[in-house]
């Protein structure tokens, strides 16, 4: 069959039914699975507030891409035009986690394996990938990352602090020094001996050193 052949034949005009036991079972199904990437999202997040609207998006996102998948298959001429309509949207919702990325693809991937009948594939892929970002987003550090906050008034404080410091705990690097005519403020960041603490309270201690913080952060720290 040549390309004109297809156009000149009612091809574009063949529609493949889908019955409505299979839309509900891969409706449910698809239901299932956005709960689970709903629950893997919430056991996994680690930023400073959880957005419950994005854990309901994951589920929606995966019940809608079944049902539109369930539709472009049914018919040619309906998968041109759905394409040719996605493609002049525009998403600016900026994400602010990168493993949400993960997640919005992996509801969405659901959804396209779901609507193809693979349905095997879909549910064991789900509860892999689901294992995978349990074991390894939640797996802590063998030293947590601390920052301390000192704000000192000289540069002999300044060295006086940086010694002190270096000795107290087993790793130091500087992540941010901010000068002004009030003093010099240092964020260190740092790793613990055995946890202890006691040590930042000898830091306010140290000549011209107005006050010191310790805090204890999930962000990106130093190997």
């Amino acid at each position: 069959m040549s390309f004109n052949d297809i156009f000149n034949s009612n091809f574009l005009e063949n529609v493949t039914s889908v019955s409505l036991i299979d839309t509900a079972i891969a409706l449910i199904l698809a239901f299932g699975i956005g709960v689970f990437v709903y629950l893997v999202h919430k056991k996994t997040y680690k930023g400073v507030m959880y957005s419950s609207g994005f854990g309901v998006t994951l589920i929606a996102l995966c019940m809608i891409t079944t049902f539109v998948m369930l539709a472009i298959t049914s018919n040619v001429v309906l998968s041109l035009g759905m394409v040719g309509a996605l493609s002049i949207v525009r998403f600016r919702t900026a994400v602010k986690e990168p493993l949400d990325i993960a997640f919005v693809f992996w509801s969405i991937a659901a959804g396209i394996v779901l609507s193809a009948g693979m349905i095997p594939l879909a549910i064991l892929g789900s509860v892999l990938i689901g294992v995978i970002l349990l074991v390894f987003v939640n797996r802590k550090p063998s030293e947590m990352p601390y920052i301390i906050v000192v704000n000192c008034s000289d540069r002999e404080a300044e060295a006086e602090v940086k010694k002190y410091i270096a000795t107290s705990v087993t790793k130091s690097i500087i992540k941010n020094k901010t000068v002004s005519k009030e003093g010099i403020e240092l964020n260190i960041e740092v790793r613990l001996k055995n946890d202890d603490t006691d040590f930042i309270n000898n830091v306010v201690e140290l000549k011209n050193v107005n006050h010191a913080v310790l805090v204890s952060y999930n962000g990106e720290f130093m190997n």
